[in-house]
C-alpha cells in the first residue's frame, strides 16, 4: 500500500491549484438553501471535468457522481448550501470573492463546506487516473437543504434514490481530524393557553405569559441535570425564542409559547425529551410539540421531515474508523485525533437513522462555520482530496 499512499499524495500536491480554483468558483456562487441550483451545475461540470463515469442531479437537487460499478458502496457527502453572510462589516474581505492568496481560499462556504466537495471531486480524478478498479463504487454527493435541515437530503437519498451506501465519510469540517460522533439535536415548541381580559382587572383571566415564564424557569433548571457522555458531552436545553399574543396591549395574555433547542447526548431520545418537558407543564394548559419542516428545495419539489435528529457515535475500532486511522498512517505518516463534532451534521440520517456506518474528515476547522472571514488552507484540500482517495483502498 506505500506506494498507492505515495502515488496519491504526489497526485494530491500535483492537483493542488485545480482543487483551490474549483472550490473558488464554487464559492462565488451564493448558494443558500434552497437556492443552491446555480453551484450544483457548477459542482456537476467540475465532477464531469475531472472524469466522472456518471453525474447527475436527483429530485432533490443533489448532485450524485459516480466512480466504478462494485458492490459495495462508497459515498463521500458535503453540502452545498451556505448560511448568509450576516453582518457585512465584521467581515474584511469580500465573502464572495474566493480569492486564493497566502496559502488559503477566503470567503463563506470555504470551511461550511464547499471545501470537501471540491476535494472530493479531485479525489475522484485522482481514482480515475489511477486505473481504480478495486469491487467498489465510489460516489460524490453534493447535497442540498442541510442548513436548514440537516439530513433531509439524505432522507431523500436514500428513501427516493434508494442509495444506501455501506459506508460514508462527511467532508463536515474537522481540521484533518477524523470524528466518529456528535450530539443529536431537536426542535420543540411548547404553547400555552390562557384566558383574556380586561387588563384592568387581570384576576379575572389566566395569563399564558406567566403560565410560560413559570415552565421557563423550570427548563432552565433541569438543564442542568440532563444526561452526561463521556465522549459525546451533555445533553442541553435551552429556550431560543419566546411569543405571546393578546387581544390588545390592555388585555390579558391569552397565548403565549416558545421554541426550545434540545441538544441530545447518548442514550437520550425524542421520546424521553419531550417526556421531561411534558412533566414540568402538567396540569396546564400547554401543548408540546416537535416541529416538522417542510419546503420546496429549488427544483420545485416539496420535501420534509420532523424536527428531530438523532444521537450517533461510532465505535473507535469500528471498520471504518479503522481505515481511516489506517489511511491517514498511511498518508501522513502519523497518528490521527479521533474527535467529534460540536455541531450536527447529515449524519443525523446517514447512521443516525439508517445506521450506515460513518466518519468524518474535511478540510478546514469547524470554529469558522457560520463566521465572518471564513478561509480553508490549500493544505487541508490537498490533504483531504489524498484521504478520500486513500480510504478508497482501505475500506
Amino acid at each position: 500500500m506505500n506506494e498507492i499512499f505515495n502515488t496519491i499524495n504526489v497526485l494530491a500536491e500535483k492537483y493542488k491549484d485545480y482543487t483551490a480554483n474549483n472550490l473558488s468558483k464554487l464559492v462565488r456562487i451564493k448558494s443558500t438553501s434552497m437556492h443552491e441550483k446555480d453551484v450544483q451545475l457548477e459542482l456537476k461540470r467540475q465532477m464531469e471535468e475531472a472524469g466522472f463515469d456518471e453525474v447527475k442531479i436527483d429530485g432533490l437537487g443533489n448532485v450524485i457522481g459516480r466512480i466504478g460499478n462494485g458492490k459495495r458502496i462508497l459515498a463521500v457527502d458535503g453540502h452545498m448550501d451556505t448560511v448568509d453572510v450576516g453582518n457585512i462589516d465584521n467581515w474584511n474581505f469580500d465573502p464572495f470573492s474566493g480569492e486564493i492568496k497566502d496559502g488559503f481560499v477566503y470567503g463563506r462556504g470555504t470551511v461550511d463546506q464547499k471545501g470537501g466537495p471540491a476535494a472530493a471531486v479531485t479525489s475522484g480524478k485522482i481514482l480515475k487516473e489511477l486505473g481504480f478498479n478495486r469491487d467498489l463504487t465510489f460516489y460524490v454527493v453534493g447535497s442540498v437543504m442541510e442548513e436548514d435541515c440537516d439530513g433531509l437530503c439524505w432522507k431523500y437519498l436514500v428513501e427516493k434514490e434508494k442509495l444506501k451506501p455501506d459506508f460514508v465519510i462527511s467532508t463536515e469540517p474537522t481540521n484533518l481530524n477524523i470524528y466518529r460522533g456528535h450530539r443529536g439535536r431537536m426542535e420543540i415548541v411548547v404553547k400555552f393557553r390562557g384566558v383574556s381580559c380586561h387588563g384592568s382587572a387581570p384576576e379575572r383571566g389566566k395569563n399564558a405569559i406567566y403560565m410560560a415564564a413559570r415552565a421557563a424557569l423550570e427548563i432552565e433548571k433541569i438543564n442542568e441535570s440532563l444526561k452526561q457522555d463521556e465522549f459525546l458531552g451533555k445533553g442541553t436545553v435551552t429556550i431560543s425564542e419566546i411569543k405571546s399574543g393578546s387581544p390588545s396591549l390592555c388585555a390579558v395574555a391569552d397565548y403565549a409559547q416558545f421554541h426550545l433547542d434540545r441538544r441530545l447526548t447518548w442514550g437520550e431520545t425524542k421520546e424521553s425529551a419531550v417526556a421531561e418537558i411534558e412533566k414540568i407543564v402538567k396540569g396546564i394548559d400547554a401543548k408540546v410539540e416537535v416541529l416538522y419542516y417542510e419546503e420546496k428545495a429549488y427544483t420545485g419539489l416539496k420535501y420534509g421531515m420532523e424536527k428531530y435528529y438523532p444521537t450517533w457515535k461510532i465505535e473507535e475500532n469500528h471498520p471504518v474508523v479503522v481505515a481511516g486511522v489506517e489511511a491517514f498512517k498511511g498518508l501522513f505518516n502519523k497518528k490521527p485525533l479521533i474527535d467529534k463534532w460540536t455541531f450536527s451534521t447529515n449524519g443525523v440520517t446517514i447512521n443516525g437513522y439508517y445506521g450506515i456506518p460513518l466518519i468524518g474528515f474535511g478540510p478546514g476547522n469547524e470554529v469558522l462555520a457560520h463566521a465572518p472571514n471564513e478561509k480553508v488552507p490549500v493544505s487541508d484540500l490537498v490533504a483531504a482530496s489524498a484521504f478520500y482517495a486513500a480510504y478508497a483502498y482501505m475500506i
